[in-house]
């Protein structure tokens, strides 16, 4: 029996990190995963919380990717969620290492909407 999907979920935990209080990497590493992962861009938001800690999303045509920080525990949790062929969510991971520096990383693919012939 052969199998597809609809979409492609990675969860992503990085540990160890640096920078995670500042709303303009964040902000860089979100359009930079979009970019590196050849999604399309249509909205791009960040909050920052007090006293510190940041929520980001950049709302995709082929879905989402997030990022929660916790700077006092040197956590970040990421979502990658694209659909699509012609997309590669594992390409989106790079730019979150490049700017936040974690010397851990985990992650969880997820295949959403699966479907059998």
């Amino acid at each position: 029996m052969k199998t597809k999907n609809v979409g492609r979920h990675l969860v992503i935990e990085f540990w160890d990190c640096k920078n995670l209080n500042s709303v303009e990497l964040a902000e860089k590493a979100l359009e930079e995963a979009v970019r590196a992962c050849g999604a399309t861009l249509l909205e791009l938001k960040v909050h920052q919380f007090s006293p510190h800690g940041i929520t980001g999303v950049a709302m995709i045509a082929e879905s989402h990717i997030l990022i929660h920080t916790w700077p006092e525990l040197g956590y970040a949790a990421v979502d990658v969620f694209t659909c699509g062929e012609q997309v590669d969510p594992v390409a989106a991971i790079d730019p979150f290492q490049k700017h936040f520096s974690p010397k851990h990383v985990q992650m969880v693919e997820i295949r959403r909407g699966v479907l059998r012939d």
